[in-house]
């Protein structure tokens, strides 16, 4: 394989332009195709963005029939993600598709079979694990230092947040506040834990402010078609319990921190957003403490924040992870079979809220 990685990036919308940000600062990537379904869309996309050589493309499938691709970059909405990463990898193509991985579970574990039988990578974009307090939350929990881990609470909401657009149409998205911000809290606290095997899911979700006149000045209410609200209460293996909630929007400045409960020791952390959009963990950390007995004294002990470097982007480090994994052969950094656990649970809440009953998740051998 030469020095120079060649990527094509279907889905030139939004978020689009944090993988151009990322790709122009990484020389090893070279981008060589543009596509997206609304004509016209690619070649602005590419000359806006510093991509004007790139060939351009409407239709996917012909990127990947005339190009030299060594890898794709999926960025378009949820629904498409399973088909798109699928006929991706069956063509001989390394996938970074952007989280959520999929709408259903059966969708994350044909994407996994599939990256399986074409041995290559298959990574999904989360890219908070890159935070150096992210990974200190994660290094603490690995370390014992809890002991038995028997509860965690984890979720996030924003005062006001409801992104809008293709995000409300359910043919497109799928879902919306529980897997466009909520599958970033249940991947802290998973992988934090290792990401143990989902069991049961009891869940509930609503869509008050999205179908709300009072709320939604952007779109017909309508026009709403997901839920901007979700709990859920999930059994996992090792015996521990998983309490998660998220909102788009909502009466109050938080949800809450995120805290794990060992037998030991319990360990609280605070997002660092603030503001009608903060609140989530799509972003950094802002406190983290250590609750413990000390000599028998109750003790809190707060840990120091991890300053991230200069010019450091968590954005970019995620898709310069994936670059040289592809470059050297390595494994995914943000597995696709790891995270069909994120998406069983992700699927749990929605058939469990749908059907007002607590559900079983049985995820099919990869």
């Amino acid at each position: 394989m030469s020095d120079s990685i060649r990527i094509g990036i279907i889905g030139t919308g939004n978020i689009a332009r944090s993988y151009a940000r990322a790709y122009r600062d990484i020389p090893e990537a070279e981008i060589v195709g543009l596509c997206d379904i609304v004509p016209g869309k690619a070649a602005a996309y590419g000359e806006r963005e510093g991509f004007p050589n790139a060939k351009t493309y409407v239709r996917y499938q012909d990127m990947l029939e005339e190009l030299e691709l060594d890898a794709v970059s999926i960025s378009t909405p949820n629904a498409s993600h399973g088909f798109i990463t699928v006929d991706c990898l069956e063509a001989g193509k390394h996938v970074l598709c952007e989280k959520p991985m999929s709408v259903t579970l059966d969708e994350a574990v044909n994407m996994a079979k599939a990256a399986k039988k074409a041995d290559k990578i298959l990574s999904i974009g989360f890219q908070p694990r890159y935070d150096p307090n992210m990974m200190a939350i994660k290094d603490i929990v690995q370390s014992g230092v809890l002991g038995k881990i028997y509860y965690v609470e984890t979720g996030g909401g924003r005062r006001r947040g409801i992104p809008g657009g293709s995000f409300i149409n359910k043919e497109e998205a799928g879902f919306g506040a529980i897997a466009d911000i909520g599958c970033y809290s249940l991947d802290m606290a998973m992988n934090a834990l290792g990401y143990p095997k989902p069991l049961t899911v009891s869940a509930h979700s609503r869509d008050d402010f999205g179908k709300s006149p009072k709320y939604s000045p952007a779109w017909a209410p309508e026009d709403f078609q997901v839920e901007d609200f979700g709990t859920a209460f999930i059994r996992l293996e090792g015996d521990i319990v998983l309490y998660f909630k998220i909102s788009w929007a909502m009466h109050l400045d938080s949800m809450g921190a995120t805290f794990f409960l060992g037998q030991d020791a319990g360990l609280k952390c605070t997002p660092a957003g603030t503001g009608n959009w903060g609140g989530a963990w799509d972003g950094g950390v802002g406190s983290v403490t250590l609750y413990h007995d000390l000599q028998n004294y109750q003790t809190e002990s707060p840990i120091s924040l991890r300053p991230r470097p200069q010019n450091f982007n968590i954005f970019t480090e995620k898709v310069r992870d994936f670059v040289f994994a592809v470059k050297d052969g390595g494994k995914a950094p943000i597995p696709g079979e790891q995270i069909v656990r994120n998406q069983a649970i992700i699927d749990g809440i929605l058939r469990s809220a749908q059907s007002g009953k607590e559900v079983d998740i049985e995820i099919p051998k990869i």
